[in-house]
């Protein structure tokens, strides 16, 4: 693909001129940056939005723009001659000590976000939620996009600002505005492996010796990113979809990504009294050393419990899209870390 000049704010060419302008906000995170490649790719003229650290990736049509979705002044510039908006910033964290950024992030922002795009009378909006967003049920039962939050089950601070910020979403809806959310599970991709999901290549690279039996949905980073286009020139508004590949066991998920990297397969079960054990200890280290903790509560208890996300309705609504087989997804993302390690 042909590199740009980043500082050149002109369109690389005149048919690029005549294109309509997409805005990505969290541009530089995971599903922000293969969203930007994958609009990139189709010719789309993109406005990237990053918060501090600039990308070093060029791609054509794509100019990169620092801006605090906190920032409404920022925003509102930021939405100048666009037309549809993707909104993927936030705050992806259990920490404790994060919940005021967490909430100030993914709520506050996505309220400013969405009030933008109502000014600016924006064609249509597609919003990166979460399925911590859609609450939980009893182990072992499966979850679709039509359960009922509840405040009394324990939601984490994460998941809490998730749900608020989608009411956002949904009052934007209700005031006229065209929009659709996604709701993810765990995102594999070959992101920076020191922070988020792909943390867990990390460790496994490392030959992390213990596994739990708990099962959870994945997906590929590339299926997420293709569903939000997808959805985006769709006549799809006010919908919700659950976007999950499949419903594995992270001894499964650890298995295949060891064989991935040739490295020794986890052999070491994670008890519920040793999780429990584990992430008061963590605890304890994060309070001393001001760093977050690698394992919380709340992931300690996700990892041991059993939940199956329904992922037909996304299916039905798209009956030409299918998912990546995660052993593949995982073969690549391996390969594509193994480079940069």
């Amino acid at each position: 693909m042909e590199a740009v000049n980043q500082n050149d704010k002109q369109p690389a060419s005149a048919s690029l001129q005549n294109m309509d302008l997409v805005l990505v906000t969290g541009a530089n995170g995971l599903v922000g940056s293969e969203l930007v490649q994958q609009l990139a790719g189709t010719g789309k003229r993109v406005r990237a939005l990053y918060h501090r650290s600039k990308p070093q990736i060029q791609l054509t049509g794509v100019e990169w723009v620092q801006a605090d979705i906190l920032d409404v002044i920022e925003l509102e510039d930021a939405m100048k001659g666009v037309s549809e908006v993707y909104h993927c910033a936030a705050i992806v964290s259990f920490s404790p000590k994060r919940r005021k950024l967490i909430h100030q992030t993914n709520i506050d922002g996505t309220e400013n976000v969405v009030n933008a795009c109502i000014d600016n009378n924006i064609r249509k909006l597609v919003y990166v939620s979460s399925v911590a967003a859609i609450g939980r049920k009893k182990d072992q039962e499966h979850v679709d996009e039509e359960l009922k939050w509840d405040d009394h089950m324990h939601n984490s601070a994460y998941a809490k600002s998730k749900f608020l910020a989608e009411m956002s979403v949904w009052r934007g809806i209700g005031e006229g505005l065209d929009a659709v959310i996604v709701n993810p599970t765990v995102i594999l991709g070959a992101g920076d492996w020191n922070k988020g999901s792909s943390e867990l290549f990390k460790s496994i690279y490392k030959e992390f010796p213990w596994y739990s039996e708990g099962v959870n949905g994945f997906v590929d980073v590339q299926d997420v990113a293709s569903v939000m286009i997808q959805l985006m020139e769709s006549n799809i508004s006010a919908q919700r979809f659950i976007v999950s590949a499949e419903n594995i066991s992270y001894k499964e998920l650890f298995t295949s990504i060891a064989n991935g990297f040739g490295k020794k397969v986890p052999h070491k079960r994670v008890t519920p009294f040793i999780a429990a054990v584990v992430w008061r200890l963590e605890a304890i280290k994060s309070f001393f050393s001001g760093k977050d903790p690698m394992i919380t509560k709340e992931t300690a208890n996700t990892a041991q419990s059993k939940v199956y996300y329904d992922n037909t309705k996304l299916l039905k609504f798209l009956p030409g899209f299918y998912y990546t087989p995660l052993t593949q997804s995982i073969q690549r993302i391996c390969k594509q870390l193994e480079k940069s390690a």
